[in-house]
């Protein structure tokens, strides 16, 4: 058997690739790095996360808690590697982002049945299977050639942007204190308090911070999920307060008070050394950002070991474009998975490498498709990403919203939610993925 050509190395290829492996069928996994960096790739590893390194929350009664217990349940190797090298976040699911990147590198690197070729793809492959999960990243090259190869359709660019980490020594704990939202979990984020006087200050420096140069960035095309701290604080006093620096559950032990607002800080590898600034994605400059951050009174002295970047995302009209399965229609040899689908996240994208991998390697022993239903999480998000209805089509986050009702009531926003992920296992339960 031929081997399938999976573009790309990040999380939904790694996943393709293991899952198309794990079922018998061969597979060259084709990585630019580290022979080509993009701007915001620093490692030669798969997998590795660019943003943050939290893959938010672990809870079923949340539909990307929903999507992760999914992926488990099938043997995921993403949700593998990162249970193995997670960090404590409360309910959510972080991890060192080091040490999980390079498990799945080992793994991949040692299954005999990939092989990983070095380089940069410029074309997609005339013949054969192939996956592209170039991801949201993708370089100039192999973006024009899909462009040219969807000539019917727009081709889709939004940015995204990477928050700052700091050494956990550098934070004032005077000015700081351990705790989780409302209690929930262990005590793993460090809140740095601010006062009226001192949140004023801070959003006023921040309004007016010199932003970094992005070519063609335009705040209207900001993609709600990962919008530059900067540009939500322009879009009101107040905007920050309901957003990343909402103080809403967080009491401060000196003042036994929820303080007029909080940044937090997330832990972003195992040994607790060094910490992100939660919901801070940022394109400043960076002299900028040391500036305007450094007036949390926590972050005073703060040792910055990587500032935030600003970098562009791409993503295909894919509702014209896919199936249900994340093949082309036109060119049912071809799938996309991953970011550049139009499924927003590290989970999502897994998901999307998962299916697509399952798929196709359903067709290629001569079985069945898997035809996840819309109750499940999985099925959600690759139906919403081929539903032609959707017309003006954007990036999305797995949500309950993209999930059918129950069809009965249940009492409680949290009860019906768990209602929701009750059903969707059990129809999980259903289906042979093999």
């Amino acid at each position: 058997m031929e081997p399938v050509i999976v573009i790309g190395a990040g999380l939904a290829g790694s996943e393709a690739a293991w899952q198309l492996a794990q079922r018998g069928i061969p597979v060259e996994l084709r990585e630019m790095k580290p022979e080509k960096m993009t701007p915001a790739h620093h490692t030669p590893w798969f997998g590795e996360l660019v943003c943050s390194n939290s893959l938010r929350s672990d809870q079923l009664e949340n539909a990307v808690g929903l999507l992760k217990e999914e992926l488990r349940r099938m043997g995921s190797l993403i949700l593998s590697c990162a249970d193995e090298h997670r960090v404590e976040a409360g309910g959510a699911l972080a991890v060192d982002r080091h040490g999980f990147a390079q498990a799945v590198t080992e793994k991949i690197r040692s299954h005999p049945l990939i092989t990983v070729v070095e380089g940069e793809v410029e074309h997609l492959p005339a013949e054969g299977q192939v996956v592209v999960a170039s991801g949201p990243l993708t370089s100039d090259a192999l973006a024009e050639d899909i462009k040219a190869f969807f000539p019917e359709s727009h081709y889709l660019n939004f940015f995204d942007a990477a928050a700052p980490l700091v050494t956990f020594e550098s934070v004032d704990m005077d000015s700081a204190f351990f705790a989780s939202r409302y209690d929930k979990g262990t005590p793993d984020y460090i809140n740095c308090p601010l006062t009226a006087g001192e949140y004023e200050a801070f959003w006023t420096e921040l309004c007016a911070a010199q932003e970094a140069e992005v070519h063609g960035f335009e705040d209207k095309n900001v993609f709600e999920g990962c919008m530059p701290v900067e540009v939500m604080a322009r879009r009101g006093h107040d905007t920050l307060c309901y957003g990343p620096l909402k103080p809403r559950g967080l009491k401060d032990p000196r003042t036994g008070k929820e303080p007029f607002a909080v940044v937090q800080l997330r832990k972003d590898n195992a040994d607790g050394t060094i910490y992100n600034l939660v919901g801070f994605q940022t394109h400043l400059k960076w002299p900028e950002q040391r500036r305007v951050f450094s007036m949390i009174p926590a972050l005073r002295n703060a040792e910055f070991v990587r500032y935030g970047v600003m970098h562009r995302n791409t993503y295909l009209d894919s509702p014209r474009l896919l199936d249900r399965y994340y093949r082309v229609k036109k060119a049912p040899r071809i799938c996309f998975a991953g970011q550049i689908t139009g499924v927003e996240g590290y989970v999502e994208s897994t998901a999307s490498g998962f299916l697509a991998a399952v798929e196709l390697s359903r067709r290629l022993r001569g079985l069945p498709p898997v035809d996840f239903p819309q109750e499940t999480a999985t099925g959600a998000l690759a139906l919403y990403i081929s539903n032609e209805t959707v017309t003006d089509f954007q990036p999305m986050n797995v949500n309950f919203g993209i999930i059918p009702p129950l069809g009965y009531k249940v009492k409680g926003k949290r009860n019906k939610n768990a209602e929701l992920s009750r059903r969707a296992l059990e129809k999980l339960a259903e289906l042979d993925a093999e």
